[in-house]
């Protein structure tokens, strides 16, 4: 019976190793994953901003060739 149990024991302490490194190395992804993520999105955030300042020059630019437009037919 003690010879049983100092088996089991002796072969836990790896199998336990085996599982706790599996469940690092894991979670080691899922952190270089979420930070992967947070870079897309501050991109995608910068992005959206220079779309929307560009939108905004080209309609200021657009108001001002109308402006000059009906100036020049009046």
């Amino acid at each position: 019976m003690t010879g049983t149990i100092s088996v089991i024991m002796i072969f836990s302490i790896p199998i336990i190793a085996i599982v706790l490194g599996h469940f690092q190395s894991q979670t080691k992804l899922k952190h270089k994953m979420l930070k992967d993520e947070l870079e897309l999105e501050r991109l995608k955030h910068d992005n959206y901003v220079i779309e929307t300042q560009k939108m905004r020059l080209e309609l200021e630019q657009m108001k001002l060739i109308d402006a000059n437009d009906k100036k020049e037919s009046v």
